[in-house]
């Protein structure tokens, strides 16, 4: 007994130090190295934080360009997801009410022509991007809720879309909160 014990207790500080020491200060340091310092890129207008790049918002005018909707209404402090399966009718009757809704202020779309990101949560309930489909298939609404020509809102849209890393890493996104920043811009 007494042969194991000392080298477990040995084991064990090694690995606080590591695991609750050096490893945090690591990943603190390589957060230093991110936009926005670790603390998140914020995004700006006239001096002022409106909001951060990587945490959703909720845009529900006309004029602006929705995001993906939210488990937990876009709350930073409570994220996550509604736990809800693919076949629950609570899910089901919320995401027809999203896709209704989505019609209604959509004149001319078709039901099969809405991504699933628009009528879906994220599992974060906080996704901050839509693919350019999303934001496309929106140009029609927020061009004429601005009285814009459509394609100077799509000329936008095309300037917003990020791709994926190095050509091939994820899909292509567009931040919903930055692409209104710039509408709002163009006025």
């Amino acid at each position: 007994m007494k042969k194991y014990l000392l080298p477990s207790i040995k084991i064990t500080v090694a690995c606080l130090v590591l695991f609750a020491g050096i490893y945090p200060l690591l990943i603190a340091a390589v957060g230093k190295l991110a936009p926005g310092g670790g603390d998140g890129e914020k995004v700006m207008v006239n001096g002022k934080v409106v909001g951060y790049a990587n945490i959703g918002q909720k845009f529900t005018a006309d004029k602006y360009f929705w995001g993906r909707p939210s488990a937990v209404d876009y709350n930073a402090a409570g994220s996550g997801g509604s736990n809800k399966g693919p076949s629950n009718p609570d899910y089901l009757k919320t995401v027809q009410d999203r896709i209704d809704t989505f019609l209604v202020h959509n004149p001319g779309v078709e039901k099969n022509e809405i991504p699933a990101e628009l009528v879906t949560a994220s599992g974060s309930g906080l996704d901050p991007d839509i693919s350019p489909e999303g934001a496309y298939v929106q140009i029609t609404r927020v061009a004429a809720a601005r009285k814009m020509p459509a394609a100077a809102v799509r000329q936008l849209v095309d300037a917003s879309i990020r791709k994926p890393l190095l050509g091939m890493l994820g899909p292509s996104k567009v931040n919903v909160l930055k692409l209104n920043v710039a509408l709002d811009k163009l006025k």
